[in-house]
């Protein structure tokens, strides 16, 4: 689950916060909670708690039903 979890993040999210100047890292997994660690325009933007339960947790959840959310660690 955690190789398709990081392929995902990898290949559909990063392209698409890169495109706003933002980027996501995959940092690991809890049980079934993705890790992911916000960087550059993401970082601190006010909208980021946003774009990480709409658009970030709803895709992985999409192609990853068994995960459970996902977190932003600093």
């Amino acid at each position: 689950m955690e190789d398709r979890v990081r392929e995902i993040i990898e290949t559909q999210v990063r392209p698409l916060l890169q495109r706003d100047g933002g980027d996501i890292e995959f940092v690991g997994m809890d049980d079934k909670t993705v890790k992911v660690r916000l960087q550059g325009a993401c970082r601190g933007c006010p909208a980021s708690q946003m774009t990480l339960q709409v658009g970030v947790e709803r895709l992985l959840k999409e192609e990853v039903p068994e995960i459970a959310g996902v977190v932003a660690v600093p």
